[in-house]
């Protein structure tokens, strides 16, 4: 009975890991894959990465917009250096703001704009963007899962 009861609790973890990751929400970029966790509304946005500790080595968050529009991001309550990267319409990287400290001085918090309109938004760990060698210009892959995102 034993054995039984623990084949059932490793399944269903198994089972629960599988949804967690089901959506199969990444993106591409500059040859590397990376997870994503997807915030697309206005509470989400607003709470991105703040108060997390790490971010798992391939992995990011997607932020993505209701349309192209200046965009201008800030690491309140964000306790890890990230690399916050601005893409259009068509996924093209369109401004990146690079090894941005993390900030915990509240509303004074500086504002990392986007240099040109922007839909999309990926965070990652800071130096990502320097290790792809990743230049304006460059294109996003999304996953089959985001792209009928709004």
């Amino acid at each position: 009975m034993r054995l039984i009861s623990h084949v059932a609790v490793l399944l269903l973890l198994a089972s629960a890991a599988g949804c967690a990751s089901a959506d199969g929400a990444w993106v591409e970029l500059g040859g590397q894959r990376y997870v994503v966790e997807v915030a697309d509304d206005d509470a989400e946005r607003a709470r991105g990465l703040m108060f997390r500790d790490s971010l798992q080595h391939g992995h990011g968050m997607l932020f993505i917009h209701d349309r192209e529009e200046p965009l201008a991001y800030w690491m309140k309550n964000t306790r890890i250096a990230l690399d916050i990267l601005y893409f259009d319409d068509e996924l093209t990287l369109v401004s990146q703001r690079r090894d941005v400290p993390p900030c915990s001085a509240g509303n004074a918090c500086p504002t990392y704009p986007s240099s040109a309109p922007a839909r999309y938004v990926l965070e990652l760990n800071a130096g990502e963007a320097a290790r792809l060698q990743l230049n304006d210009g460059a294109r996003m892959r999304v996953s089959p899962a985001l792209q009928d995102a709004p």
